[in-house]
């Protein structure tokens, strides 16, 4: 697991940022809302989440360690992995989230895209006591 990375910002995207490591440019793929406030040369410290598939390694950025907690947690869920994760995350903030799932909050759970009533409901029950 790569827990953070430090580094001097190299470039910002519209879904990525690219920090500068060491010689090393790593590529950290971030939601719309996550990580606007860096620009390029200025030092950064990030949080991170590495997914690893059969055919990539992917590096999430996050704002802080209590929204990359959450993207983990969302992919505990049956269904749910890194990008859709990403998704809600784009769309709820991780406070909104929470009262959503502990108040079986439905609505709120469908609104970011992909997720219908379905699979709201099976975040809220499956994140119920987590």
């Amino acid at each position: 697991m790569i827990a953070f990375v430090r580094g001097t910002v190299a470039s910002v995207g519209s879904d990525q940022v690219v920090i500068d490591v060491g010689g090393v440019g790593l590529a950290l793929l971030r939601g719309p809302r996550t990580l606007t406030d860096l620009r390029p040369g200025t030092h950064a410290q990030v949080a991170t989440a590495l997914v690893v598939r059969e055919d990539s390694l992917t590096l999430f950025g996050f704002a802080d360690e209590d929204e990359r907690q959450a993207f983990e947690q969302l992919q505990t869920v049956t269904g749910i992995g890194p990008r859709t994760a990403q998704a809600i995350l784009a769309v709820l903030t991780v406070d909104q989230l929470r009262t959503a799932v502990a108040g079986d909050d439905l609505a709120t759970l469908s609104k970011p895209p992909g997720i219908g009533r379905k699979g709201a409901a099976r975040i809220a029950l499956e994140l119920k006591d987590r």
